[in-house]
């Protein structure tokens, strides 16, 4: 395709907006669905997959966001929309960041295209806004029992952070994570493969404390266009006395804020309470959920929409 596919100057471009990611999740095993509509100047695309008799976001669980690649042109968008109704009755979309008005834009065309949509928040994202300021500056903004933790137990454990992607130490992520709380891993092989991705570009964080040389606690991170994102942490829960992961993650924001310079700390979704110590501000994702008022199909969905509401 001869037009433009990219993001307004203004949005950040996200590990998740890349063909790269979508090319992992597709060798995961999900089939591709890949809508766009286009000007003479530029075009739009959905990437989405059919699933549950619907069309649902090329994504997975590592997903921080989806949203429209390329151009944000309300014609264009609800010209994709209107396409759309060849293909599905219904078409559920998550998770929308809205701070960028995706979530509104995709709303707007899906309506202007004769859907009826149901745009609800879905999810959280804890978001931590630099300001300039540095890692001393940030922690002294921290809570005492956060302060007093890390002035405590710091030197319990070793800290290593790897910037390019190292064999030994994901091989340590990994054991960490099987005999953590954490739940069981969505995609541990597509997880490595982009590991080893972001690795061989540089932009890779992958941090290990170990204490007597046995690995208490890991977490994986990756730094891209000013921005930091927290993908995975884990520690084990028979050293939790260490308070290695207090100890990984403020090593972990000296080390993008002091050397990277980044200007957002992104800790994905989730409402955990231990995000809302680090961050500073709760930013909403969306879920739109389309359907096709001209089709039998939807019907049922239409009539559970109405009596719920």
């Amino acid at each position: 395709m001869s037009k433009k596919l990219s993001r307004p100057d203004s949005i950040v471009v996200t590990p998740f907006d890349k063909p790269e990611w979508l090319a992992l999740i597709a060798a995961s095993g999900c089939e591709p669905f890949i809508a766009v509509a286009a000007n003479d100047q530029e075009a739009a695309a959905l990437p989405m997959t059919p699933e549950n008799g619907r069309l649902e976001p090329l994504a997975n669980w590592y997903n921080f966001i989806w949203r429209t690649l390329g151009s944000a042109d309300p014609a264009i968008l609800r010209e994709l929309a209107q396409a759309l109704k060849s293909q599905t009755h219904r078409v559920t979309l998550w998770p929308i960041p809205d701070e960028d008005g995706s979530a509104s834009a995709l709303e707007a065309a899906f309506h202007a295209a004769g859907w009826s949509v149901r745009k609800t928040a879905c999810d959280h994202n804890h978001v931590l806004e630099v300001n300039g300021r540095c890692f001393a500056d940030y922690w002294a903004t921290r809570s005492g029992r956060m302060r007093t933790t890390l002035k405590r137990k710091a030197k319990k454990v070793e800290v290593a952070i790897h910037d390019h992607f190292d064999p030994a130490a994901w091989s340590a992520y990994e054991d960490i994570y099987r005999q953590s709380w954490k739940p069981e891993e969505g995609d541990p092989d597509m997880l490595r493969a982009f590991a080893e991705q972001e690795g061989r570009a540089g932009r890779i964080r992958l941090a290990i404390a170990t204490h007597g040389n046995i690995p208490v606690a890991a977490q994986f991170w990756t730094v891209e266009s000013g921005t930091a994102y927290i993908h995975k942490l884990a520690h084990l829960e028979e050293h939790k006395n260490l308070s290695a992961g207090t100890t990984l993650t403020a090593a972990l924001f000296q080390r993008v804020i002091d050397d990277d310079a980044v200007s957002l700390v992104d800790f994905g979704t989730g409402n955990d309470g231990y995000k809302q110590d680090w961050m500073e501000l709760d930013r909403p994702r969306y879920q739109l959920d389309c359907l096709d008022p001209k089709q039998l199909k939807a019907w049922p969905a239409l009539l559970k929409r109405i009596i719920r509401s």
